[in-house]
């Protein structure tokens, strides 16, 4: 017997989420040392040594079942943003979040929108749940608003993610567009805005998404501790959002689903704005360096808004392949229709150059 036939049909149809390359496994495949991960958008900093400090005094307590409420995070949460804590609700990173939504408000038959060459978390939560996507043509590589609206009415959806900055392309929507956005959309329509980046914009860029929810009883916004804050491994995201949405994500949540030593660590990690500081700071050394690395290889690339940047080369795989062998991951991104592009996270200034070393090296044995 097959037992895979057990399955609904739309489950047997997923293709998994393939992460980036983990260093230990180019070790065994290759043989590689001294290797340089730049494919999954981490901290190059690591995390706040107070979240770190944080994390290691929880461990006294990992017998014990974590706080399921996530009342210490929430109240941090609460503290900065000004909203309510029944406007809040914890995930096991930010994917967790996107998977409740769809969750939550899918069912089988239902759509939900989305842009091409977004987050493939998007399709992959839609359509575990049975649900039809609907991906609309990108501009420019990033979100056309008016389009997905358009598509989003016309065929009835009930949900529209939203990357800002887009992951994997790092484009950027002002906050006026997607102001203007929610106000020109039906309101029995769940916006899920993922915010995933959104310490890494610079200052002139910021807009203010959660002070809209008061406007806005059909936005739901998600953020996470993964980046920004180097709490990747920890597995701890949050979603801001009206008390009636947050019940419903809560009701299909798993009861203890982010653990004490990632809850401590956040709480922590908020306080640390030091920290955030300098990767931010870093950030933006690190996206002229490889802006203009690249630049002079004569590559064209997505200027980017995250931290991390898409630029076009040919044989892409063939590429990606060398970098390997000579010890730098990075990321391939066909399989978000970009076949001939490679994703780079930005790293510490010697990663940086260590990648644009090896990418120098591979072009000149082509030409």
């Amino acid at each position: 017997m097959n037992y895979s036939e057990l399955a609904p049909s739309y489950i047997r149809a997923i293709a998994p989420y393939q992460p980036g390359k983990p260093i230990s496994e180019l070790e065994r495949e290759l043989g590689v040392t001294d290797i340089v991960k730049l494919a999954s958008n981490e901290n190059p900093l690591g995390a706040s040594p107070k979240a770190v400090a944080a994390a290691r005094a929880a461990l006294e307590e990992i017998s014990l079942y974590p706080d399921g409420n996530g009342y210490a995070v929430k109240a941090a949460l609460v503290a900065r943003y000004g909203v309510t804590l029944d406007q809040l609700v914890l995930g096991n990173g930010s994917n967790d979040l996107l998977e409740l939504a769809a969750c939550a408000f899918l069912a089988v038959g239902d759509k939900a929108v989305y842009s091409d060459h977004a987050f493939a978390v998007y399709p992959l939560a839609t359509q575990a749940v049975g649900a039809t996507g609907i991906s609309v043509a990108a501009k420019a590589y990033g979100h056309d608003l008016d389009a997905m609206r358009r598509a989003a009415v016309a065929q009835g959806a009930k949900l529209i993610f939203i990357a800002n900055p887009n992951n994997p392309t790092g484009t950027f929507l002002a906050g006026d567009e997607l102001l203007t956005f929610m106000r020109a959309l039906p309101a029995t329509i769940l916006v899920v805005l993922d915010e995933a980046y959104n310490e890494y914009l610079p200052e002139n860029c910021r807009y203010d998404s959660v002070s809209w929810l008061a406007e806005f009883p059909n936005l739901l916004i998600s953020r996470t501790f993964s980046k920004a804050y180097g709490l990747a491994s920890l597995r701890v995201g949050y979603a801001l959002g009206n008390p009636q949405v947050i019940d419903m994500l809560n009701r299909v949540r798993q009861p203890f689903n982010v653990s004490s030593m990632a809850q401590a660590a956040a709480v922590a990690a908020l306080e640390d704005a030091e920290f955030v500081r300098r990767t931010f700071d870093l950030n933006l050394r690190g996206m002229a360096q490889l802006s203009e690395g690249l630049s002079k290889l004569g590559l064209d690339y997505i200027p980017s808004f995250g931290n991390f940047i898409s630029f076009h080369i040919v044989n892409a795989a063939w590429i990606y392949r060398r970098l390997l062998e000579l010890g730098v991951i990075v990321r391939p991104i066909g399989n978000y229709g970009m076949k001939d592009y490679l994703r780079v996270s930005i790293g510490l200034e010697s990663q940086n150059c260590k990648f644009l070393s090896a990418l120098k090296q591979i072009l000149g044995e082509t030409a």
